[in-house]
């Protein structure tokens, strides 16, 4: 597997394994399976992984501190992410996130125990607190590195500004954001100042939530489970209209001889060094498919024709369901300092 570089020389495998879908949000799946799933991970060297607190609750982590318990020698080949700040995702209840510093270090010990490891490489503030200066916040987490139980610090779904404000208190490595061919926002502030700081930007659902690889054709394919189901993309008259890009993304995909998932990650590569995206799957055959899309190439004639069949379909329907509240956390800004 190739490697890339975060910021303060952080290297990553250049395609990474988000975990969340092992234990919430996704439908059932099967712990033994995940279980081969991580072995492969680890065999074929993707070795960034990436979980948090509030994937379960908690069981995703436990996952995972059941893995690194069970095999010898794991912890020390991977690149360990996790988070914190997110207290419930309930649909309709509203985010409630807690920034304060007391928190942060609670929220710490708490991963620390779940994940059985000593430290962890790269600890995000999942969501921005929007009550909580960055400056505390990032104060509290920059005493964890000092302390060796946190490497490289992160943000997640944090503004351009709360990512400048972070960046001066202590080194931001990572922000992570969603960032897709259906999910651009990222381009207009967050990238450049990514770019400008030496900053690296992990996408999340890097595959549209899956939809992107042309797995999922219809509704029906999903568990009633599946939190896909209220989302906004995933309504019948948008999933009508978004499949018409996925069908011309999937044709373009043939002609080269590649996945659609491939095409996908592979053009956010193309996009900057400093992009490692993390693809969620409980398959061994998608994680190796979505692994190879680091040898994928893309030409400047290719990129364009994506770029024209983006703007020839364009996406129906908002990143997540309407929630005031919620919109809050998304590209958040936090008060000055007082």
């Amino acid at each position: 597997m190739l490697q890339r570089q975060l910021g303060q020389g952080f290297k990553v495998s250049a395609i990474g394994l988000g975990c969340m879908g092992m234990s919430d949000f996704y439908g059932d799946s099967d712990k033994a399976n995940n279980l081969r799933v991580l072995d492969e991970a680890r065999d074929i060297g993707v070795s960034f992984w990436d979980t948090s607190d509030i994937y379960g609750p908690h069981t995703n982590e436990q996952l995972l501190g059941e893995y690194f318990a069970s095999r010898s020698g794991a912890r020390e080949q991977l690149q360990l992410a996790t988070k914190f700040g997110i207290l419930n995702t309930k649909v309709g209840e509203g985010w409630k996130v807690n920034g304060r510093p007391e928190y942060v270090r609670q929220a710490c010990e708490d991963s620390l125990k779940r994940l059985k490891v000593e430290h962890i490489d790269l600890y995000y503030q999942h969501r921005i607190d929007p009550d909580v200066p960055i400056e505390e916040t990032v104060g509290a987490m920059a005493e964890l590195v000092k302390e060796g139980k946190v490497r490289y610090l992160g943000l997640s779904e944090a503004s351009h500004r709360t990512i400048e404000r972070a960046h001066r208190v202590h080194p931001i490595s990572a922000v992570q954001m969603e960032y897709s061919l259906w999910s651009r926002e990222v381009e207009a502030e967050v990238l450049p100042t990514c770019q400008r700081l030496g900053i690296g930007l992990v996408p999340y659902s890097p595959l549209g939530r899956g939809f992107l690889t042309g797995a999922i054709r219809q509704r029906a394919d999903l568990q009633s489970s599946d939190w896909r189901l209220q989302m906004p993309r995933f309504q019948q008259q948008a999933f009508d209209h978004n499949m018409q890009l996925v069908d011309a993304l999937m044709a373009m995909a043939e002609r080269k001889g590649v996945s659609a998932a491939q095409l996908a990650l592979a053009w956010l590569l193309a996009q900057d060094p400093l992009i490692v995206p993390i693809p969620g799957t409980r398959s061994t055959k998608r994680l190796a498919e979505n692994a190879a899309a680091s040898e994928c190439l893309l030409s400047d004639a290719e990129l364009t024709e994506i770029s024209q069949v983006l703007q020839a379909h364009g996406v129906e329907g908002d990143r997540y369901y309407s929630n005031p509240q919620l919109e809050t956390l998304l590209f958040a800004d936090t008060p000055e300092l007082a």
